[in-house]
C-alpha cells in the first residue's frame, strides 16, 4: 500500500476533528446559569479575527436542513440569537430568517440533550441544563453577539481554561463514535484498506491548495446527482472510503498542498497542481519542486552546503540517480507524485505516479537529453537559454495566453517525461500552430520539436543537437534552405520590416513545392545586392543544401513540419554564429 508523508507538512490532527474559526465563548456556572459571554477574537491587529481551534467534526455542513454541530457552532444555533433586520432587508424575510434560528436553536438543544444520559459527565450536563433553561431573546442583551460578523462560538465553565469539547470524558466518547460509527448497508467495505468500517459520506476536509480550485477547497471524492450514482447508494457511498481513511487521506493532501512548507511539496504545471512526497525523509525533497520550476540555480546559493546540493542535484540531472548517493540519499527510496486539477467544486486525478528517487532522476535525465538542443541564447548574454528548461516553459509555448493551454497537456508531458514514453502529438500540434502563427521558432519550441521527434524514433540517426550538413531528410534541408534565403534577403535588404518568414513560413513548411521555386526566383535578385565574397560564399551554401533534395514535396506531414522547423532554427543558429542570438527570429512572441 502506498505510504503515506513519513514527515507531515502540518501538525497531525485526530480523526473527527477539524480546524474551526471561533470568535466567543458561553462561560456557565456548573448548574447551567449563563456567566457571560466571552469575546475570543484576536484583537492585534487591525481588525479583530477569530481564532482557530480544534473542534470535533469537519467543517459546517451546508444546506437547508437543520444540521447542528457537537459543543460549538454559530450563534443562531448555540443561542437562538437573530442578528438585526437589515436596511434593504424586507420584514418578510427577516420574519422567515426569524423563525429559521428559533428552528436551529431547537435542533441544537434536541441533539445534545439526547446525548446527556449517553455521555455521563456533569460538565455536558451543565450544558443540557442550560439549554434547557435559555430563553433565546435574552442574546439581544448581549452587544458582542451584534459585533460578531463570522466565526463559531463554543461552551466553557466558569473557572475553567479549556473548553467543554476538551473534557477527557466528552473526548473519549467523541472518539468512540467515530470509531465504531453505523456501517453502510451496502457492506462497509473501504476501497482503501479493505476492512469493514464506517463509510464517510462526504470527504472531509476539503482539498485547499489546488490551483484555480475554490478557496475554500473541494473535493476530490463526490456524488451530488443521481445520474453518477447506482445500486440505490447515495453520495460517497458510490465510492465507499472509510472515514477513517478519508480523513487520513484529506489531512495529508493539505500539508502536502496547502501547508507551512508546501512550497516543498508541489508545482505547479499548466492548470494542474502536483503533490509529491517520498517514503523516507530525503535531501532531495527539499529541491524537488525548485527543480520542476526551473528555480535550481547555484549561482544564487546563500552558503556552501546550499551550493554544494544544488551542485549535485544537477550531476545527478545530467549523469542519473545514482548520483544523490553524495547527498546520503538512497536512489531506492519511493516517491510518489499525484497530479490534480480543478473542475468546479471537484478535484480530477491528471496522473498518479509511483517511482524511486533514483529512477525518477534517470528519467528526468532522459527527458532533458531528448530537449538538448544548440541554444539560442548562449552563456553569457542577457537571459541565457537554460540547461534544463522547466516543464511550464514547454507548456507556455502551445497557447498565446496561459489560460489558453489545452487542459489535458500537462497530464499527458508528465506522464510522458515520468515513464518514458513518447511526448504526446498534441503537444508537438500545438507548438507547430503557434510558430504558423507568429512565426517565430525559439529555443523552447525548437526543443520541444526535437524531443517529440526524438521519441517518435521516425528519423534514422536521431535528431541533432546542432546543424547537420549531412543530413539528407528532405524537410531538414528545406527548412535549412529557407533560413538561407531569408538570411539572403536580410543581407540584401538591411533593415527590412518584414522577410519571407512573415508571409511564407506556414505555405513553406507545409507544401513546399507550391513556395520554393518561386523563393528561388527572389533569391536571385537578393544574391546580386551582395558583395562579390559573400555572393559566392552564399551561392555555395544554398547549391550544397539544394544538391542533397531529390524531390520538392508537394507536402510534409507533421513529423516533416518539424523537422523543417529544427532544420530552419539549425541552420539560422549556424548563419548567425552565436554573435547576435537576437536576431535568429525578429521577435520573440509567446
Amino acid at each position: 500500500m502506498t505510504a503515506w508523508p513519513t514527515t507531515p507538512p502540518t501538525p497531525s490532527r485526530p480523526p473527527g476533528y477539524s480546524l474551526q474559526k471561533i470568535a466567543f465563548a458561553v462561560v456557565i456556572h456548573p448548574d447551567g446559569r449563563l456567566h457571560q459571554i466571552s469575546d475570543l477574537r484576536d484583537h492585534s491587529g487591525k481588525k479583530a479575527v477569530p481564532i482557530q481551534r480544534l473542534l470535533p467534526g469537519q467543517a459546517k455542513p451546508s444546506g437547508s436542513g437543520l444540521n447542528p454541530c457537537f459543543l460549538w457552532d454559530n450563534s443562531a444555533y448555540l443561542l437562538g440569537h437573530v442578528a438585526p433586520r437589515q436596511a434593504k432587508e424586507s420584514i418578510d424575510k427577516y420574519r422567515k430568517r426569524a423563525v429559521r434560528t428559533q428552528e436551529s436553536f431547537a435542533a441544537f438543544r434536541e441533539r445534545h440533550l439526547k446525548l446527556e444520559e449517553e455521555i455521563d459527565d456533569p460538565a455536558f450536563s451543565a450544558i443540557c441544563r442550560f439549554l434547557e433553561e435559555w430563553a433565546c431573546e435574552c442574546s439581544d442583551d448581549h452587544p458582542l453577539l451584534g459585533e460578531i460578523s463570522s466565526g463559531f462560538g463554543l461552551f466553557q465553565l466558569l473557572g475553567e481554561t479549556r473548553y467543554l469539547h476538551e473534557y477527557p470524558a466528552i473526548r473519549a466518547w467523541w472518539q468512540r463514535q467515530d470509531e465504531v460509527g453505523p456501517l453502510d448497508a451496502a457492506g462497509s467495505i473501504c476501497l482503501v484498506t479493505g476492512q469493514p468500517s464506517p463509510i464517510a459520506s462526504i470527504h472531509e476536509p476539503k482539498i485547499k491548495g489546488v490551483g484555480g480550485a475554490q478557496s475554500s477547497g473541494a473535493l476530490l471524492v463526490s456524488f451530488n446527482c443521481d445520474a453518477f450514482t447506482s445500486y440505490d447508494k447515495s453520495q460517497s457511498h458510490n465510492a465507499p472510503v472509510s472515514e477513517a481513511a478519508t480523513f487520513r487521506y484529506a489531512t495529508a493532501l493539505n500539508g502536502l498542498l496547502s501547508g507551512p512548507h508546501s512550497h516543498r511539496h508541489r508545482f505547479s504545471l499548466g492548470d494542474t497542481t502536483i503533490a509529491f512526497w517520498t517514503g523516507e525523509t530525503t535531501v532531495a525533497e527539499g529541491w524537488l519542486s525548485a527543480m520542476f520550476s526551473g528555480d535550481l540555480n547555484s549561482n544564487e546559493a546563500q552558503d556552501a552546503a546550499t551550493l554544494q546540493q544544488i551542485e549535485v542535484l544537477l550531476k545527478a540531472l545530467r549523469s542519473g540517480g545514482d548520483e544523490l548517493r553524495a547527498l546520503g540519499d538512497d536512489p531506492a527510496t519511493p516517491i510518489y507524485l499525484l497530479g490534480l486539477a480543478p473542475n468546479a467544486a471537484r478535484l480530477s486525478v491528471r496522473f498518479w505516479h509511483t517511482d524511486t528517487l533514483g529512477h525518477l532522476f534517470d528519467r528526468l535525465k532522459a527527458h532533458y537529453e531528448a530537449l538538448r538542443i544548440v541554444p539560442q541564447f548562449e552563456a553569457g548574454s542577457k537571459r541565457p537559454d537554460p540547461e534544463f528548461p522547466p516543464s511550464w516553459r514547454l507548456l507556455r509555448e502551445t497557447a498565446r495566453e496561459s489560460k489558453d493551454i489545452p487542459p489535458l497537456l500537462a497530464g499527458a508531458l508528465m506522464r510522458a517525461i515520468l515513464e518514458g514514453t513518447p511526448y504526446p502529438d498534441s503537444l508537438a500540434g500545438a507548438v507547430i500552430r503557434r510558430i504558423r502563427a507568429d512565426r517565430t521558432i525559439n529555443f523552447y519550441r525548437a526543443a520541444v520539436l526535437k524531443a517529440w521527434l526524438t521519441r517518435l524514433n521516425c528519423t534514422q540517426g536521431g535528431i541533432p543537437v546542432s546543424l547537420d550538413t549531412e543530413r539528407t531528410d528532405p524537410a531538414y534541408r528545406l527548412g535549412r534552405l529557407f533560413a538561407v534565403l531569408e538570411k539572403t534577403q536580410e543581407d540584401a535588404l538591411p533593415g527590412i520590416n518584414a522577410t519571407i518568414r512573415e508571409r511564407f513560413y506556414s505555405a513553406a513548411s507545409a507544401t513546399p513545392s507550391m513556395v520554393f521555386p518561386r523563393l528561388l526566383r527572389t533569391y536571385q535578385h537578393h544574391l546580386a545586392k551582395l558583395v562579390s565574397g559573400a555572393k559566392v560564399n552564399r551561392e555555395k551554401l544554398v547549391q550544397e543544401i539544394v544538391d542533397g533534395l531529390d524531390t520538392m514535396p508537394p507536402h510534409l506531414n507533421l513529423e516533416a513540419q518539424a523537422l523543417f522547423a529544427i532544420g530552419y532554427y539549425h541552420q539560422r543558429k549556424a548563419l548567425f554564429g552565436g554573435n547576435k542570438a537576437q536576431d535568429m527570429t525578429t521577435d520573440d512572441k509567446e
